[in-house]
């Protein structure tokens, strides 16, 4: 078996996240967890993945913070798996990926799902990246710039 590829001492963000959460199966757990699944049966049953798999993703996510293990909502000997406020904050990824999705991946009129806010019942707005003085900005018009090392 060839060895994964780590990038988690990397000085760019986005290999760091990847390596926490870019796995699909990860992100789909993440998914499930923000719809409300909890229980390893849960997470199997929603996502059809193999106990094994899904065993060392959910290892991993809790490892890297995403995820914590609680003891069971319900009082039993079971244990549940709950997003930590690491994992809450990749809320605005899911929803970036789920409305790339919703454009790009689906022909005008094929069925799918749709994140709706609970109080209106209505479609979220299309996220969108804004600078520190509200214009929107598109990938022509950002920069990176490297940090300097903490002394």
């Amino acid at each position: 078996m060839v060895k994964r590829t780590r990038f988690d001492d990397s000085d760019c963000p986005v290999a760091r996240s990847v390596d926490t959460i870019g796995d699909w199966w990860s992100l789909l757990i993440v998914r499930d967890a923000f719809d409300g699944s909890r229980r390893f049966g849960e997470f199997q049953r929603g996502l059809g993945v193999a106990k094994n798999i899904l065993t060392a993703r959910l290892r991993a996510l809790v490892d890297g913070g995403v995820l914590a293990s609680v003891p069971a909502s319900d009082g039993s000997a079971y244990r549940e798996y709950v997003l930590t406020p690491k994992g809450e904050a990749l809320f605005p990824v899911v929803v970036a990926l789920r409305q790339w999705g919703e454009q790009n991946l689906f022909e005008p009129g094929e069925p799918h799902s749709e994140l709706v806010d609970r109080r209106q019942d209505l479609p979220l707005r299309a996220l969108e990246v804004r600078a520190a003085d509200g214009r929107r900005l598109g990938p022509g018009d950002t920069t990176v710039h490297k940090l300097p090392e903490a002394p």
